[in-house]
């Protein structure tokens, strides 16, 4: 009797795996004839904004509120390193980069000795590997000031992408926001001084990026165009590749509007070229536009014509600190591809109970504006963490 009941066991096991495999194969079947007419541009995901920023060390944050409370407020959130917001969930980064040819252009920021002439204790040291005497674009939000990272070259942000992306090989594409600082801090007029992005610095940039992705692991402006006379012509016309063909790639997006021209100078419709510029609608350039604070009619009319758009949700910690969702609400109505927040809900804040995510967990959905008709939520990656 004992051998019967034992093998029962054994056999409903072996059925319940049975069925398990079968269901499985049956929603990677279902995913399969989903993902060749489900395109690029016609699914939404939650983005972090200013991905890499590791926040104030406990010194740095007592210099802080004695010096410029009202900078620290609007300063006062961080993020885990990219790998781990990917495994959270987020599906678009943010990085901010200054040019640094030379090296070690910001490698000892004010900030260190104004802690020290206050008599506070010493910090950790925000750069023990001396990333920042190597030449190279470097990651920080502000000069002198905010320049804790969790990568300190835009190099080492980018391996940590690409890492995390070979390890998860269905993952919907990554959107990677770059954007180029120029500017010195208005409270700091002494503060080191923002290099100038021309042409030759956007060359290097491109180098940078190729020196990590591969060219099949990028979406490019090129592969968009394709036959088109003009990338803009291209987006119009719905040619944004489908999910068969862009998942586990990344696409690079400019932040910046006003240095696009000069990004694109020498390579009409961004030939040639890496990122999408956030460029004006209409120009031969434009696939990619940023609408930070756009209205719904603004955002859901570019995205309609074909174009890749991105909102934010929230911004220097005045909505975590209150919980007000009405920006919150108001992005996730539209059919921003990209909704960028400082609290994905695998970071959410610390005051109140706010964070930016979708229902049930899942990584994306269907853009409630332009997506094909059957498209299913859940068959785009699941729930968060599922690949």
């Amino acid at each position: 009797m004992m051998f019967f009941r034992a093998a029962e066991r054994v056999g409903v096991s072996a059925l319940l795996l049975a069925l398990g495999q079968f269901a499985t194969a049956q929603q990677q079947s279902s995913q399969a004839a989903q993902d060749k007419i489900v395109h690029l541009n016609q699914i939404q995901v939650i983005g972090s904004h200013n991905s890499y920023h590791a926040g104030f060390a406990p010194s740095e944050r007592k210099y802080m509120e004695m010096k410029n409370p009202k900078a620290l407020r609007s300063l006062d959130y961080h993020h885990a390193p990219l790998g781990d917001q990917l495994s959270g969930g987020v599906r678009q980064v943010e990085i901010d980069i200054f040019a640094d040819p030379e090296g070690g252009r910001f490698a000892h920021p004010a900030i260190v000795q104004g802690v020290a002439a206050a008599g506070l204790p010493a910090d950790p040291d925000f750069d023990p590997k001396h990333e920042m005497d190597q030449p190279g674009f470097k990651v920080m939000h502000v000069q002198d000031i905010d320049e804790r990272s969790t990568c300190h070259t835009f190099v080492a942000c980018l391996k940590d992408v690409q890492t995390w992306s070979k390890q998860h090989p269905r993952h919907l594409p990554i959107f990677i926001l770059v954007e180029t600082k120029e500017d010195s801090p208005r409270e700091m007029p002494n503060a080191v001084k923002a290099l100038p992005f021309t042409s030759a610095t956007f060359d290097a940039l491109d180098a940078e990026i190729r020196s990590v992705f591969q060219p099949e692991e990028m979406i490019t402006p090129d592969e968009v165009r394709g036959d088109s006379a003009t990338l803009v012509e291209a987006v119009r016309a719905g040619k944004w590749p489908t999910l068969a063909k862009a998942r586990g790639r990344v696409v690079f997006l400019m932040d910046q509007q006003h240095v696009g021209p000069i990004y694109a100078q020498g390579h009409p419709s961004l030939r040639g070229r890496i990122l999408f510029t956030n460029a004006i609608p209409g120009a031969a350039d434009a696939a990619f536009v940023e609408q930070n604070n756009g209205s719904i009619e603004a955002i859901n009319a570019l995205v309609k014509e074909g174009y890749l758009v991105r909102t934010r949700t929230d911004e220097s910690t005045e909505q975590a600190r209150t919980n007000d969702t009405t920006r919150r609400d108001l992005a996730l109505a539209s059919g921003a591809q990209m909704l960028s927040t400082d609290y994905p809900s695998s970071e959410p804040s610390q005051w109140t109970k706010y964070s930016v995510g979708f229902p049930d967990g899942l990584v994306a959905r269907c853009n409630p504006v332009n997506k094909p008709a059957g498209c299913v939520d859940g068959l785009l990656e699941g729930a968060t963490g599922a690949q």
